[in-house]
């Protein structure tokens, strides 16, 4: 009975009466969303003072203002991940872990000349701070080893060839431009220590020294000869420290090219 009543009630209804509850979900939808929009608006318009300003700064003829939210600033708490890491060198120490290399008459061995300039250039760099790992020969961390540069030092022949065989070389790596690392220690070793540079005896196993294939790509790597054990032998085991200093200084040299 209640609903013959209802129904008779709405068909003598107005038009748009009956139009509202034939659609009144979507009329509901409409009230809440058009609600929506003026939150929004309202939570989101600058205040007085902003949008003032805002007016009047702008030449054209219309106007329209941002909509921001404050936030606070934050302090910065770490390096970006494509900015430059700390200062690394690595010395590969000339046969170390591997094999004793040349090997002198009286049982002198490259492998312990090699030594004692490594540990004294890498207490050089790290009188000046400077992060500084020593390396054997065929070190398992070659392959993953991030540095600013890697020298490999190493030292020539026990044997008297003729008058001719004193002297320094380097080599480069091919893999990774250092040539400027290269440069920069040719320079300072022949100053250090008044030794020619003896070019004509690089060998392919300098030239194609087996940590430039390791060593990841991008790592500047140089092989050092730091001079023969026979006609250099008094620098090499008598002051050690000169050539040391003559490293030194050339790894000191290509830092400050990077700066």
């Amino acid at each position: 009975m209640r609903s013959q009543q209802r129904t008779a009630s709405l068909d003598t209804a107005p038009y748009w009466l009956r139009l509202i509850g034939q659609n009144l979900p979507i009329v509901i939808f409409l009230i809440l969303a058009t609600a929506g929009m003026f939150t929004v608006y309202w939570f989101f318009s600058p205040v007085d003072g902003d949008a003032a300003e805002a007016a009047a700064s702008s030449s054209g003829a219309t106007f329209s203002a941002p909509i921001y939210k404050a936030i606070p600033a934050r302090s910065i708490v770490q390096r970006l991940a494509q900015s430059p890491g700390p200062i690394r060198i690595g010395l590969i120490s000339g046969h170390s872990g591997s094999d004793s290399g040349a090997v002198c008459a009286d049982g002198l061995t490259e492998v312990e000349v090699n030594a004692t300039i490594v540990e004294m250039v890498a207490a050089n760099l790290r009188s000046r701070n400077i992060h500084t790992d020593i390396l054997e020969e065929f070190d398992p961390r070659l392959g993953e080893y991030g540095a600013t540069a890697v020298i490999s030092i190493h030292s020539d022949s026990c044997d008297y060839i003729n008058d001719l065989a004193t002297g320094y070389k380097i080599a480069g790596s091919s893999y990774t431009d250092s040539s400027a690392l290269s440069v920069c220690v040719e320079q300072t070793y022949q100053s250090a220590t008044q030794l020619p540079y003896h070019a004509n005896t690089i060998t392919p196993h300098m030239t194609d020294y087996h940590a430039f294939r390791t060593i990841p790509a991008g790592v500047p790597v140089i092989i050092i000869e730091v001079g023969f054990m026979n006609l250099d032998r008094d620098l090499l085991t008598n002051h050690p420290d000169i050539s040391a200093a003559g490293v030194t200084n050339g790894i000191l040299c290509y830092l400050d090219q990077l700066k």
